[in-house]
């Protein structure tokens, strides 16, 4: 069968247990490309534990199968804190290519045409992060998940903090990048107008 039409992920009874504590019970779903899939549910009923599980960074029973040399972009809900993260936006993106040779003129052409996908102008790149609002800091979380054009975003409530009109120009630019570049996102929200105006797709938890 072509790629094409094959899921781009497809899970099966996946379980994930802490000790004792059953955090998912045989959880089955698949995503197709191109889809918008809303994950949502009440504190607690492991979402997180859900994108962890699908990244591989924990052990889990079941099945998780991604599509055969899919690339993921990831945003996490809390990064930590920025005062842990003596860094420039610059020194951070550049950080995520692997690369340290600050004057590599294609590493920072990529970066700066991230940073515009995400509505911020290259004079950002020397402020330090610390110095940077939860909405401006968010952007930059985004177009470092985006950098190397993944086909697949992951974002775990990727407007916590951030007041309504800068949430509502979050979901924009998200859905104007999927437009864009054909790209499958799993979110994790609580907003259930959001799901109803982005997701094609919703998986709830409990």
């Amino acid at each position: 069968m072509n790629n094409n039409h094959k899921p781009i992920l497809e899970v099966r009874d996946i379980s994930v247990s802490f000790g004792k504590d059953e955090i998912l019970k045989e959880i089955s779903f698949s995503v197709n490309k191109g889809d918008f899939l809303a994950v949502i549910g009440p504190n607690g009923a492991g979402k997180t534990v859900l994108f962890r599980a699908l990244m591989g960074f924990i052990l889990f029973d079941g099945e998780i199968k991604w599509q055969s040399g899919v690339k993921i972009g990831y945003v996490p809900q809390k990064l930590m804190e920025k005062a842990e993260l003596p860094l420039t936006v610059k020194e951070f993106l550049i950080l995520k290519s692997k690369n340290l040779f600050f004057k590599d003129k294609q590493i920072v052409n990529s970066i700066v045409h991230e940073l515009k996908s995400v509505n911020l102008d290259a004079d950002i790149l020397d402020r330090q992060l610390i110095n940077l609002s939860r909405g401006q800091l968010q952007r930059v979380l985004i177009s470092w998940a985006i950098l190397g054009h993944p086909q697949v975003l992951l974002f775990d409530e990727p407007t916590a903090g951030i007041d309504i009109a800068g949430e509502e120009s979050v979901y924009n630019m998200l859905h104007k990048l999927q437009d864009e570049r054909g790209m499958t996102i799993i979110m994790i929200s609580h907003d259930l107008n959001v799901v109803y105006r982005y997701a094609n797709n919703v998986l709830c938890l409990n």
